[in-house]
């Protein structure tokens, strides 16, 4: 039932965006040659979806995100659990994360592919920096709002150190992590599509810069519509992910 209704809002919402797309060409009066209507759009996405050319391509971006995206997830959750527990080293890391973070995954983009050359790694490693700062920094955080007389008591009975990480702290700090996560979706998949459209010969955003070569908005705004989709179904994971966690835990999480 409950899915049920999110698929409805979804398709409510879209179809909304899709009516305030039709009124801004009709009251812009803009050629097909410089905003595309939903219906050859669509029509693009059918012949996309024909002639496999999405999946292709689709199959090859998910590919990176995923690598990227794990590779980034694990040492920030693991490295964010052991520095939230020693806040005098954390504060001499910090100054350093807080100048790294902001510096855009792009900029990096020369250095990257001189050191990986091109194909799949440049864009991985860009999806790596994306989505490491995020969780890094709310596991740290997470871990630090716990509170301090639960962690004595745990002290008191002993617990090792690998067992209080696994079975208090990282359950105590989930919903934090959770946070990290979800950004790290969204500026992950974001970065991804701006490395595949520097130098890469296949993924969505590739697909879209060839589109746009060749004069094929309507393909352009097809691919933009799948990136859209396809994050929304990554952060959609995502939140299956935080309930499974959730029940194991016996957590009650919202957001």
């Amino acid at each position: 039932m409950k899915i049920g209704k999110k698929l409805l809002n979804f398709m409510i919402g879209m179809t909304i965006l899709v009516i305030l797309w039709q009124v801004v060409i009709w009251l812009g009066g803009y050629p097909e040659a410089l905003l595309p209507s939903p219906l050859s759009v669509g029509k693009a996405i059918v012949a996309l979806i024909v002639e496999g050319i999405l999946f292709e391509h689709m199959q090859v971006s998910l590919g990176r995100f995923v690598a990227g995206y794990f590779l980034a997830a694990i040492p920030a959750i693991l490295l964010g659990m052991i520095l939230g527990r020693l806040p005098r080293v954390w504060q001499i890391f910090d100054p350093i994360v807080q100048v790294l973070r902001p510096v855009s995954p792009v900029a990096w983009s020369p250095f990257i592919v001189l050191w990986f050359g091109i194909g799949n790694m440049p864009a991985i490693v860009i999806i790596f920096i994306a989505a490491f700062f995020p969780i890094l920094i709310t596991t740290v955080n997470g871990v630090n709002k716990i509170d301090r007389s639960y962690l004595k008591i745990a002290e008191n009975l002993e617990i090792k150190h690998l067992q209080l990480m696994y079975k208090f702290i990282f359950p105590a700090s989930f919903p934090s992590i959770v946070s990290g996560l979800r950004l790290a979706v969204g500026t992950g998949w974001i970065f991804l599509v701006a490395g595949e459209m520097v130098g890469a010969q296949s993924g969505l955003g590739f697909m879209i810069v060839d589109s746009r070569n060749t004069l094929n908005l309507d393909f352009v705004l097809a691919g933009i519509i799948f990136i859209g989709v396809s994050g929304y179904l990554l952060d959609r994971i995502i939140g299956l992910f935080e309930g499974w966690v959730g029940k194991h835990w016996g957590l009650v999480i919202r957001g």
